[in-house]
């Protein structure tokens, strides 16, 4: 039976990029997994030139400002705890300078009989912090110490962005552009140069929305296959262990292991992920694609989305589970019966206490900050982050001068994201595009739930939480701008020589204003010291960035 005689077929949207028509003569391979075009080669030379410039930028000087940066306060400090002890403890008065100057004895005294002195109460979960602790441990607890681990999680976010951004478009100068916007990104390139857990939540969640793209295609790939050698029916095949989609489920088990605030990404990337396979068993032409999936895809799911998240999180909790000396841990009364059974039931009642304690500080924090902001201000950067400033005299060739770090976004970057996004709104609407789809699903994961929780609870909250959404933004550019350049192909739909030169050249022009701002920005991303007066006139809205 040729696709074209099924009624139950459905159209599959064109890809950025794809020269093939949307016509009954296309293949059901061709329509499920459009071809790749290009190098497999410099599919992947392409993308890692793109991270090896963005690591070279995080990098270089990663140790400087000699200093704790913001919030690496806490964190710093709860990662050397966690690879000394396992879980996080309290720390000497003045610890901070104390590490500053060299000295890593900064742990309060305890004995067995003041154990409940010695843990510390931690709102978050423990995966962040024994990340910046793999650094710590091989390099020290020193700034560069402390901040290598996100450089390195930043530096490899722009491959993973470049090779997803490659497999979405099917164009590996696409996938460049893409890599190379995120390592221009100023929030980006401050959140990979320090020690601040929002990194590693973008680093995974970015990861898992790369493996669900690989497992969309592989799952595309085994129904093409089987509708070619196989009998038909009305349910169509089972697709076999999906790999990928049970690493997404790690990946998303990883991010609410750094903030819980993955968990949002975690629903969302499971609804989408089952609407994909409802789609491709509709676009094979089953007559009965929906029971299908919910007979052979549904299962899988669940064992990707629930099981494997469930045992992965409770095993980044192991320090806990294992130590004495964790907040709320209350060993004595678990070990007090000599039961394993009730030693494991007692110590899961302790740490369910614990997750509660945590819930109920984060839906009461409502502490005012200088430099806290709504989400709906984030998307224009009107409140950025000072994470570091220091005024000095006379050390920069005129009288006053300073160092800064400001935690904030590239400008035409995130402005022209702005405009990618309400272009990719349309672009859905008009052609239920799936990759549209997904890059706005994403978006919004990163946006709306903190809108409710600014509306509901008041919370505090700061523009760097906006850091998952930035590689959904640059997606959203880039697909935008493969729309403007079109297809390279000499077809009937193809692009006309005059339209990709004018689309190549918008893009390319974008480019360069996003590396030129970048440039601009830099002295006071990277605590550069120049003169006071070169600071501020790269304060954009200067009411707002002061």
């Amino acid at each position: 039976m040729a696709v074209t005689d099924s009624p139950y077929q459905a159209n599959e949207s064109s890809e950025v990029g794809d020269s093939l028509p949307k016509t009954k003569m296309m293949s059901v391979r061709e329509r499920l997994v459009p071809p790749m075009h290009g190098s497999i080669l410099w599919g992947w030379i392409g993308p890692i030139l793109v991270t090896l410039f963005g690591a070279v930028l995080r990098f270089i000087n990663l140790g400087h400002p000699k200093a704790v940066v913001f919030d690496e306060t806490y964190y710093m400090k709860d990662a050397f705890s966690l690879i000394t002890w396992g879980v996080e403890r309290t720390t000497i008065k003045d610890a901070d300078k104390a590490i500053i100057a060299g000295n890593t004895d900064i742990w309060q005294s305890c004995t067995s009989e003041t154990l409940d002195k010695c843990a510390s109460y931690v709102v978050h979960p423990p995966l962040g912090k024994w990340m910046i602790g793999a650094g710590e441990w091989l390099f020290g607890l020193n700034p560069f110490g402390w901040r290598f681990a996100a450089a390195l999680i930043g530096s490899l976010s722009i491959l993973i962005l470049a090779r997803v951004a490659r497999r979405m478009t099917r164009s590996t100068l696409l996938g460049c552009f893409a890599g190379l916007l995120l390592a221009l990104d100023g929030l980006h390139y401050v959140l990979s140069r320090t020690a601040l857990l929002d990194i590693f939540l973008m680093f995974w969640v970015l990861a898992a929305f790369a493996c669900l793209v690989v497992d969309r295609d592989q799952a595309r790939e085994r129904l093409a296959t089987w509708y070619e050698n196989s009998p038909l029916s009305p349910h169509g095949p089972s697709l076999g262990i999906r790999w990928w989609r049970i690493a997404a489920g790690v990946c998303l088990a990883f991010a609410m292991s750094v903030k819980w605030s993955g968990l949002a990404f975690a629903v969302a990337f499971t609804i989408m992920s089952v609407m994909w396979d409802f789609g491709a068993r509709r676009a094979v032409g089953l007559r009965h694609p929906y029971v299908g999936a919910f007979n052979k895809d549904v299962p899988q799911a669940f064992l990707a989305f629930a099981v494997v998240p469930f045992v992965t999180y409770m095993a980044t909790w192991i320090g806990w589970f294992a130590n004495a000396t964790g907040y709320g841990r209350d060993w004595n009364q678990a070990t007090s019966a000599g039961n394993p059974i009730f030693f494991v039931v007692d110590s899961m009642r302790s740490w369910i206490k614990y997750q509660w304690q945590v819930y109920t500080f984060h839906s009461g924090l409502e502490t005012s900050h200088p430099y806290m902001s709504e989400p709906w201000q984030w998307p224009l950067l009107l409140r950025p982050v000072a994470f570091y400033y220091e005024g000095k005299q006379n050390t920069c060739g005129v009288k006053d001068c300073s160092e800064a770090v400001l935690g904030v976004g590239t400008p035409v970057i995130w402005f022209g994201a702005v405009a990618a996004l309400v272009a990719l709104i349309a672009w859905y609407v008009s052609s239920r595009d799936w990759r549209a789809g997904a890059v706005l699903l994403s978006y919004a994961m990163g946006l709306v739930p903190w809108i409710y929780f600014a509306v509901a609870d008041n919370r505090t909250m700061f523009l760097f939480y906006a850091i998952p959404m930035v590689p959904f933004m640059v997606l959203a550019i880039t697909l935008c701008a493969g729309l403007l350049i079109g297809s390279s192909k000499p077809t009937v739909t193809g692009a006309m020589p005059v339209r990709r030169t004018v689309g190549a050249a918008v893009v390319g022009a974008f480019t360069l204003l996003a590396l030129i701002n970048f440039w601009w920005l830099h002295p006071i991303l990277s605590a550069e010291l120049i003169p006071y007066t070169e600071w501020k006139a790269r304060m954009l809205f200067e009411k707002r960035w002061i």
